[in-house]
């Protein structure tokens, strides 16, 4: 009952949670979706995140305590790729949690092909558009008609440089491809198409871009993942997103930003910069449908930076650490 309760206010939370740029009816051409806000009670901690698991496994490291209470105690997202192994069981017993403690997961689906063409330190993806295919429609499959919030694919779309037009035609195909396996697979889904961050791609051609990849049948799209510009920054570029693509193709979007390490601002470097912090978590404010954490702090960008001799992906407890406190 309390979430057919949730169910029938649905309408009313999608309408407060539109950015003030969209007109009525102009967020989306597709039918009109639950709201999987509406249908929980707010969004999933992840017990098993790699900073809640790292401070279960050291609790008598002097840093374990606070990187508890301030990063592994906060919603955040799930990556999911070839390293979850069969994406069907994962996806959906990471949902199947969430689903029964009535919370929102979010979901950040980076398995394809060519994935991170030009930073090089995350790639990988799927071996063949038939392959990610596959593994999309699964992954879709397993959230079925449950709640759930999924960023399909970071740095797709700001990859372009290092692509060829085959390859950008190829990769638009299945980007399209995988909101068509969301809409017809996960109805209580909302999905988000990766517009990068505010000094990758100018608003204009990153609305060209969104355009391409099927963004008329996304709930919205995302920025700032896994980097350090400030929330103003990011809604002041999401605006602009918008407005170019109210202007060129007649419609506008949600968007939501990726605050897991913006609380100091960006100092220029991408690749674990010293010096970050982390920001704030599901609020609203700007134009920003939504201010989440998509990136775990603490987790490496790469070989790089104060991250020097990490892989992409590991945690690191004492960057985590500074970052709590900004420094």
């Amino acid at each position: 009952m309390r979430r057919l309760r949730r169910t029938l206010a649905a309408s009313a939370f999608a309408c407060l949670l539109l950015p003030l740029s969209a007109a009525p009816g102009s967020a989306t051409t597709t039918s009109v979706q639950a709201s999987p806000i509406g249908m929980t009670s707010g969004f999933y901690t992840d017990p098993s995140s790699s900073p809640a698991a790292w401070a279960a496994a050291n609790p008598g490291d002097g840093r374990a305590a606070a990187i508890r209470d301030n990063i592994a105690s906060r919603p955040m997202a799930r990556w999911f790729g070839a390293w979850s192994g069969d994406i069907g069981a994962a996806v959906g017993s990471y949902v199947g949690a969430a689903d029964a403690a009535d919370k929102l997961p979010v979901l950040i689906a980076y398995n394809i092909p060519g994935r991170d063409a030009c930073g090089g330190h995350s790639g990988g993806g799927a071996g063949t558009p038939a392959a990610y295919q596959s593994w999309i429609s699964a992954f879709a499959s397993a959230i079925g008609s449950r709640p759930a919030l999924v960023v399909i694919e970071p740095d797709s779309l700001g990859d372009f440089s290092c692509l060829s037009q085959a390859q950008i035609a190829e990769r638009n195909g299945m980007l399209r491809g995988a909101l068509a396996q969301f809409r017809d697979r996960a109805p209580n889904t909302w999905t988000y198409l990766d517009a990068g961050n505010p000094a990758w791609i100018g608003a204009a051609t990153m609305a060209q871009h969104l355009d391409g990849a099927g963004a008329r049948d996304a709930h919205g799209f995302s920025l700032n993942i896994s980097n350090y510009f400030t929330t103003g920054e990011n809604t002041a570029y999401g605006n602009a997103i918008n407005s170019a693509l109210s202007s060129s193709y007649g419609y506008t979007k949600p968007y939501v930003v990726d605050t897991s390490r913006n609380g100091n601002g960006s100092n220029g470097q991408w690749c674990n910069p010293g010096g970050r912090r982390i920001g704030a978590v599901s609020q609203t404010g700007g134009g920003a449908e939504m201010l989440l954490w998509l990136k775990t702090p603490g987790e490496s960008d790469g070989d790089c930076g104060v991250g020097g001799g990490s892989a992409a992906g590991q945690f690191l407890p004492e960057v985590a650490y500074k970052m709590i406190y900004g420094y």
